[in-house]
């Protein structure tokens, strides 16, 4: 008499069944209880078996992600991440033309959980050849940073984009004006806006900041500028007037000296009525508008004959770079030019070969100076070359 089959215990967590082809396959309760299908089936029970066993062991330890979450369309997604950013305006409308031009080609039609990281290599590799390093750094930053926040909403397992260095821009350092060069860009502009290339070059204003200037904002008897507010200009032309790039933008920048002239001159010649009213503003009296600035900042620029990848913000460059050369400390350097990081800061101080010299020649003589007074005072002055020199001697005469 045969012996009956003993039934299987009863399996405690998910179910295993054998498919008609003879393939395995696996089922998982999901959190609402659910059951749902592996991704794959299996060639053996012991294999659906051990997925099981690794998805029980995920949900226990909390680590595991609905594969159903994670399918929504990057394009939404993408565009609500910006919404909550609660980001500036100009850093919006980068982070929106960013999208636009060079994720949603490639991506807005996909799931968030089925961007891979071959994926990301393929389409940084095309956009590279396509745009250029830095406009696909900043693309792939923020690729990165949208895919960080859908793995910590559990949309996914892990970020994709993690190519080494991807995010770094290496731009060419960017031109420096020199003191004679700033001086004949403001005669070249004219008197209206002399005092604009001035102020952004010896006081390190960025133009946004020049563009809210008031009145108010200007303390003759003390030489001072304050910082309160800046009207960036949008490439829709809007000008959206809120508080400067950073918190550090708001600051008090001491004027140098000979720019006080020039102040006063403009406030009395250009500048609207009222302690509110515009220090910077066009021949009609209206509020500095980026476009007509700019046709006359171009014609200056090519009249002094600066390159034409010189651009306005670079006046900071020459401000910034003069300020270090002073030998000031670096928090001072930050709180006037409105850096809330040493490496934002780190990015506008230039070293050029006079500089270098400048360096050599300063510890040269001070290195001469504690040498002289060290021998003063062991009572014998000998030549600063002398204790370099004797060992060559030696070997000479040996």
């Amino acid at each position: 008499m045969a012996r009956p089959r003993k039934k299987s215990p009863r399996r405690s967590f998910g179910a295993i069944r054998q498919l008609p082809s003879g393939r395995w396959q696996a089922r998982y309760p999901g959190a609402d209880g659910t059951l749902r299908a592996a991704p794959d089936t299996y060639e053996t029970k012991r294999e659906a078996e051990i997925f099981l066993a690794q998805i029980q062991a995920d949900q226990a330890r909390g680590d595991w992600i609905d594969p159903t979450a994670g399918e929504v369309l990057f394009s939404e997604y993408a565009k609500r991440w910006i919404d909550e950013r609660g980001v500036a305006a100009t850093t919006e409308e980068l982070y929106r033309r960013l999208l636009r031009l060079h994720l949603e080609p490639t991506f807005g039609d996909q799931y968030v959980n089925a961007i891979s990281p071959a994926k990301v290599r393929t389409w940084r590799a095309e956009r590279r050849k396509a745009t250029g390093a830095t406009t696909t750094a900043k693309s792939y930053r923020l690729l990165k940073a949208i895919m960080q926040t859908a793995v910590e909403d559990d949309l996914m397992r892990r970020n994709p984009c993690f190519i080494r260095g991807a995010g770094r821009e290496d731009a060419d350092e960017r031109p420096v004006a020199a003191v004679e060069q700033v001086f004949a860009l403001a005669e070249a502009i004219g008197i209206r806006w002399r005092l604009m290339v001035l102020l952004g070059a010896f006081a390190s204003m960025r133009p946004e900041e020049l563009a809210e200037l008031r009145r108010s904002d200007i303390d003759l008897d003390a030489g001072s500028v304050r910082v309160r507010r800046a009207a960036p200009e949008l490439n829709t032309g809007r000008r959206v007037i809120g508080d400067p790039k950073s918190r550090a933008g708001k600051r008090e920048i001491m004027l140098p000296g000979f720019i006080i002239l020039d102040v006063r001159r403009h406030l009395e010649w250009f500048a609207q009525d009222g302690p509110d009213g515009l220090v910077f503003v066009g021949e009609k009296g209206a509020a500095l508008r980026g476009t007509t600035f700019g046709r006359k900042w171009r014609k200056a620029r090519d009249a002094v004959g600066m390159p034409k990848e010189f651009r306005f913000y670079d006046l900071r460059h020459t401000g910034n770079t003069l300020a270090a050369d002073t030998g000031a400390k670096l928090k001072d350097l930050m709180v006037r030019a409105g850096q809330s990081s040493e490496r934002a800061q780190l990015i506008y101080q230039h070293s050029t070969k006079a500089h270098q010299r400048k360096l050599a020649d300063d510890i040269d003589a001070n290195v001469r100076s504690q040498r002289t007074s060290v021998e003063r005072g062991s009572g014998a002055v000998h030549s600063i070359v002398a204790p370099l020199a004797a060992p060559a001697r030696a070997a000479r005469r040996r």
